[in-house]
């Protein structure tokens, strides 16, 4: 199956449905670096059980979920967002949404309630790749790149996230969504 995207900041990576890998299967990433040094990216459906006030002991007008960001040093609290006005320093992804930037500016906006439920999302741990180990992978058929769809990085329906997008690609991708989870049971 051939890539739809090129590999670069403000891709999605799709987990192919037969990824066995538990810490990627149907997994949905956004490739946050990549370059030279390797790639650095987060899991957007993976919800944890629980909250940022369980990670900081700052005081919040409201509380949002974490979510898994990968398997990689998962005690590194890291966040994308959509107010590059509010939380400078961030790096652009595409479509609006921006990946880290000053956390001071961030907690003064949650801490205020000034942002809305949707304009941010938090992970614990990273996904991340050595130089040319993501493109090894994604030509071994095991990622399916494509275009950032803004409105899912923030899309509160997590668990049907890696149907969604496959069904958005069209075509055999839209195919694809509808693998069952087991094989067997088809």
């Amino acid at each position: 199956m051939a890539s739809s995207s090129p590999l670069s900041p403000g891709t999605m990576l799709v987990a192919a449905p037969m990824m066995q890998d538990p810490n990627f299967h149907r997994s949905v990433i956004l490739l946050c670096e990549h370059g030279e040094n390797g790639t650095f990216g987060l899991i957007l459906n993976r919800p944890l059980d629980m909250k940022l006030g369980d990670v900081m002991e700052e005081f919040f007008a409201y509380d949002p979920p974490v979510h898994l960001g990968g398997p990689v040093q998962r005690n590194t609290l890291h966040y994308v967002h959509r107010r590059p006005q509010d939380v400078p320093e961030g790096v652009t992804l595409t479509g609006g949404v921006v990946w880290g930037g000053d956390f001071e500016s961030l907690k003064t906006i949650v801490r205020t309630g000034d942002m809305e439920h949707d304009d941010v999302r938090f992970f614990l741990g990273y996904a991340g790749w050595s130089p040319g180990q993501l493109q090894e992978e994604v030509d071994e058929g095991a990622w399916i790149p494509t275009s950032i769809v803004p409105d899912l990085v923030f899309d509160p329906g997590v668990e049907q996230l890696w149907r969604e997008v496959l069904r958005r690609m069209g075509g055999e991708y839209a195919l694809l969504s509808t693998f069952p989870d087991d094989p067997r049971m088809n």
